[in-house]
């Protein structure tokens, strides 16, 4: 006895029925309705699996590799502004302040560099400085040092160097600004994080504000330090000294800028558009 089934498609549709007793026979209708219903079935699938990608991609959750890449790139840009940064004001080679070698009449001369948090003194030997040299230094040479943390936060005290006096208020506001500079780039960074873990292209909106002010604090923290030390050292004039800005300060300014361009470089790849074609629109060669 004969029996008919049907071919149904992955939702369920009924494409042809198959042959009767016998899988892969003629169906009624000859061999070209049962051509067409198993390539109706593999167009189905195709088109399925197709539409499925279109949808995945025109929401802007997804982010194809070349986008992944740039994002990459300009986060590698980002920590090496966070990197910088960090050792700029984890070091106190901010500014180096010297005496004239000869001040003291002795074999050796005092030195001092400092930074947002301390502030250290080194001997040095008259021998051991450049002749050429006329204040005591560079801080860089072999010599005694002490180094003490500053009093601002928790006692509230300046310190003395020289006769001078720091201006605790300058400092402080210095360090604070530095501080929240670098809580803003933590929180840019969580947003790339999350951009390229979800695949969302929207934290790299506030990614690029959390740089870029975080850049810009950077700079201002440098501003501010450096009318601190303009005002140490208007506080006394008994000894003369020789200020000089050290590489920990040359690292904040690197650091300030390269932030502020990784945000940029963010901020245009959350654009909707590219600014490339935006401004230099593409010209079709037969025109």
């Amino acid at each position: 006895m004969w029996s008919t089934f049907f071919v149904t498609d992955e939702e369920g549709r009924t494409v042809g029925p198959g042959t009767p007793g016998v899988a892969g026979g003629p169906v009624p209708g000859g061999p070209a309705q049962g051509a067409g219903g198993l390539a109706s079935l593999m167009s189905g699938r195709s088109t399925f699996g197709g539409n499925k990608r279109r949808r995945t991609t025109s929401t802007g959750h997804a982010m194809s590799e070349a986008q992944e890449g740039k994002i990459k790139l300009a986060f590698f840009v980002a920590i090496v502004g966070v990197v910088l940064t960090v050792l700029g004001v984890g070091t106190e080679f901010w500014v180096e302040l010297a005496p004239p070698k000869s001040f003291y009449n002795n074999q050796t001369c005092l030195t001092a560099h400092y930074g947002l948090w301390k502030g250290c003194t080194k001997t040095l030997w008259v021998s051991d400085i450049d002749p050429e040299r006329e204040s005591c230094g560079p801080a860089e040479l072999a010599g005694e040092s002490n180094c003490t943390y500053f009093k601002f936060f928790t006692t509230g005290e300046n310190a003395v160097m020289f006769q001078k006096t720091t201006q605790k208020n300058l400092n402080v506001a210095a360090a604070m600004l530095a501080l929240f500079s670098l809580f803003l780039m933590v929180m840019g960074a969580i947003c790339i994080t999350m951009a390229l873990s979800k695949e969302i292209l929207f934290f790299l909106k506030p990614a690029s504000v959390c740089f870029i002010l975080s850049g810009v604090l950077v700079l201002l923290s440098l501003l501010v330090f450096h009318q601190s030390v303009l005002a140490f050292l208007a506080s006394n004039h008994t000894v003369p000294l020789h200020h000089e800005l050290s590489w920990s300060v040359s690292c904040i300014g690197c650091a300030g800028a390269v932030l502020i361009v990784g945000g940029i470089l963010f901020l245009l790849l959350a654009l909707p558009y590219s600014p490339w074609q935006k401004c230099l629109p593409h010209k079709d060669s037969s025109s």
